[in-house]
C-alpha cells in the first residue's frame, strides 16, 4: 500500500516556499545589496547628499592601521570563543549522557543559558566582574588580584570570552547532547569488552561519529562569534579599553551609527561578509573532508 503524499496541482509547493522566501529576501538578499550600494558611496555630515565614489571607501579602509588591529581582535576573539564553547559543552554533554540521578535537572539547568539575550548575559557577567561592584571581581581583589577590565585591555578580552562561550554553551550542548544518544550502546560495549580505556573509545569510536555533529557546529559557532556576540561585547565593554575588545562587526557599529561614516561602515560589513563566506568556504572545502558520516 503506497502512503506516499501527492500533492495535485504546480502551485502549492511555490505557495508553501513564498513564506521562507519573502523573509530570505527581505531581511537578507535585500539589506546585503543596500550594504554593498552604500559603500560605494560617502554622505555628507549632515545627510543631505551623496556621492558615489566606487572602491574609496575600501582604500581609505585597508589604509588605517586600526582596522587591522580590529581584525587582529577577531581573531583572537573567535578562536577563543570557538574553542571553549565546543571543548567545555562536549564535556558537559558527556557527563550528562551518564548514567546518574537527576540527570534531567542538569540538562534542564544547562541549556537555560540559551534562552539569555546576548545583551542581558553581558550586563549579568559585568555585574559579577565590575571592578568596584561585582562579586567575582571584589574577591579577586581581596586575593590581591588587581582585576580591572575597564582599563586591562587583557581583563576585558578576558570577560567577553567568559560571557560570550557560557552564552554559546547551550546550544553546543543540546546538539552534542543529541549525538552522543544517537551513537549506538552496542558499539560502546563492545569496544569496552575488548578492553577499550574510557579515552581510547572516546577517540577512536565516540568523537569520530560525532563529526558531523562537530563540524556543523563549528561552522555556526564562527557565525556566531562574528555576529552575535555584538549585544554581549556592547553591554560588557563597548569595544573598550582604547578599543581592546572591538571586533569587526562592532567597528561596523561604531563607525556608522556613533561615527556617522556610513559609507565606511558599509564597506567594512560587506569585507566582513565576505570573511564570513570565505571561512565557511573553507571549512566545507577542507574541514569536512576529515568528517565520518
Amino acid at each position: 500500500m503506497d502512503k506516499r503524499v501527492v500533492f495535485d496541482g504546480k502551485v502549492l509547493p511555490y505557495m508553501l516556499l513564498m513564506p521562507q522566501l519573502a523573509v530570505t529576501l527581505i531581511f537578507f538578499y535585500w539589506p546585503a545589496a543596500q550594504a554593498v550600494w552604500q559603500s560605494f558611496l560617502i554622505q555628507d555630515a549632515f545627510g543631505l547628499s551623496t556621492e558615489f565614489v566606487w572602491f574609496e571607501n575600501y582604500r581609505d579602509l585597508f589604509s588605517k592601521p586600526e582596522y587591522y588591529k580590529s581584525i587582529a581582535t577577531t581573531a583572537v576573539f573567535s578562536a577563543l570563543v570557538a574553542f571553549l564553547s565546543l571543548s567545555l559543552s562536549l564535556y558537559l554533554a558527556i557527563q550528562a549522557d551518564k548514567q546518574i540521578r537527576g540527570t534531567g535537572a542538569y540538562k534542564a539547568l544547562l541549556m537555560w543559558p540559551y534562552a539569555v539575550a546576548p545583551a542581558i548575559a553581558g550586563v549579568l557577567w559585568l555585574f559579577m566582574f565590575q571592578p568596584s561592584l561585582g562579586l567575582i571581581a571584589q574577591s579577586l581583589r581581596s586575593l590581591g588580584f588587581d582585576w580591572n577590565p575597564l582599563l586591562n585591555q587583557s581583563h576585558a578580552m578576558t570577560l567577553v570570552v567568559m560571557a560570550a562561550t557560557w552564552k554559546q554553551i547551550s546550544y553546543n550542548f543540546l546538539f552534542f547532547l543529541a549525538g552522543l544518544q544517537s551513537i549506538p550502546k552496542s558499539v560502546i560495549e563492545a569496544a569496552a569488552i575488548d578492553g577499550a580505556r574510557p579515552m581510547r573509545r572516546f577517540w577512536t569510536i565516540i568523537f569520530p561519529l560525532l563529526s558531523p555533529t562537530t563540524f556543523f557546529l563549528l561552522v555556526v559557532n564562527v557565525v556566531y562569534v562574528f555576529f552575535d556576540t555584538f549585544g554581549i561585547i556592547d553591554a560588557t565593554t563597548g569595544g573598550g579599553p582604547a578599543k581592546g575588545t572591538e571586533t569587526l562587526v562592532y567597528k561596523v557599529y561604531s563607525d556608522g551609527r556613533l561615527g556617522g561614516d556610513l559609507g565606511g561602515s558599509a564597506a567594512q560589513s560587506v569585507i566582513l561578509m565576505i570573511i564570513v563566506i570565505g571561512l565557511t568556504a573553507i571549512q566545507f572545502r577542507y574541514i569536512e573532508r576529515k568528517v565520518q558520516y
